[in-house]
């Protein structure tokens, strides 16, 4: 018996995308190349005012840049190589491409997940607790989160992404995703995947249930805090400390609670329907969070706004 394609190794990937929508590929390119423009142009902006503006040197300022700093990479890891798959035919990517590809979707979902629970204490501390502010939130306290945020997303990476790229994949080599996405990948395995199933299981908990969890806890106490203050006027002013923090928390992770919790549908009729649905919305997932951040955080910050304008006022 002629076992010549099941031990044949693998050296790149087939990511099929939209290969069975192909009207759909230079309407989706538009699009999609115009969210990212303005993710780059909106993140970027947002980077330069908490750089430049000395009024934003706060630790709120300094996570805000690093969420932005964040969605611009998480995007560039993947949106150029999705832009390029719906012009070219070519629909491939190498297997160290693929580890690459892989490794910064991980670390930089991982750490968006734990630098949205340190943007939630941030704003815990500053409503429970406003005179204790400034010792809890120094620099030296708020520098070490941001930077733990990070590392912890790329240690995590590092070994999701060892862990799947040692596996020995043979035969069919065809990623029916946009980009190197986990789990699609692990199903082209031909090995058992089962510490994977474990170490991703352990993950989820580190990276998205704890931080989850932490977030929800600090926000019962925030809204507790905040429904003690006596005054409309005084409520209102400490509610619009965090509402932008608790509007991208909610798109955030509704996003991914939407996309993985939604039931699967039963009609093989349906399945292909269903399966450009599922892509789409993880193809907009990827964009959309990221595009939006900076614009909460802009049209609902007053000191974010003045920082703009001023930046407007010295350039002219």
């Amino acid at each position: 018996m002629d076992r010549s394609n099941e031990t044949l190794p693998v050296s790149g990937f087939i990511l099929l995308g939209l290969s069975a929508h192909p009207k759909l590929e230079k309407t989706f390119f538009i699009l999609i190349l115009l969210m990212y423009l303005v993710i780059l142009l909106g993140n970027g902006v947002l980077i330069l005012v908490t750089i430049l503006d000395a009024h934003l040197h706060t630790p709120m300022y300094f996570f805000l840049g690093n969420l932005s700093f964040l969605d611009i990479c998480y995007t560039t890891s993947s949106v150029p190589l999705i832009l390029d798959s719906f012009l070219t035919p070519r629909k491939t990517i190498s297997f160290s491409g693929c580890a690459v590809q892989m490794f910064l979707s991980f670390a930089m979902g991982a750490t968006e997940c734990v630098l949205l629970s340190m943007m939630a204490f941030d704003r815990y501390v500053a409503i429970c607790n406003p005179l204790r502010y400034p010792v809890v939130m120094s620099k030296a306290a708020y520098v070490p989160m941001a930077a733990g945020s990070w590392a912890g997303g790329i240690t995590n990476s590092i070994v999701q992404t060892s862990l799947a790229m040692r596996l020995p994949f043979c035969g069919d080599n065809v990623i029916n995703h946009f980009t190197c996405e986990i789990l699609a990948v692990l199903k082209l395995a031909c090995a058992d995947i089962s510490i994977n199933v474990i170490s991703m299981g352990v993950a989820n908990v580190i990276f998205l249930a704890i931080p989850v969890l932490f977030i929800f806890v600090s926000y019962v106490f925030i809204l507790t805090t905040i429904l003690r203050i006596p005054s409309a006027e005084g409520r209102r002013k400490a509610f619009s400390t965090c509402s932008a923090h608790l509007t991208v928390v909610i798109i955030f992770y509704g996003t991914i609670l939407f996309m993985y919790g939604k039931p699967k549908s039963k009609d093989p009729l349906g399945a292909d329907k269903q399966d450009l649905a599922d892509k789409l919305i993880s193809l907009f997932y990827g964009v959309l969070t990221p595009m939006l951040n900076p614009i909460i955080y802009s049209l609902r910050n007053k000191d974010v706004r003045a920082a703009l304008r001023n930046l407007v006022g010295q350039k002219q």
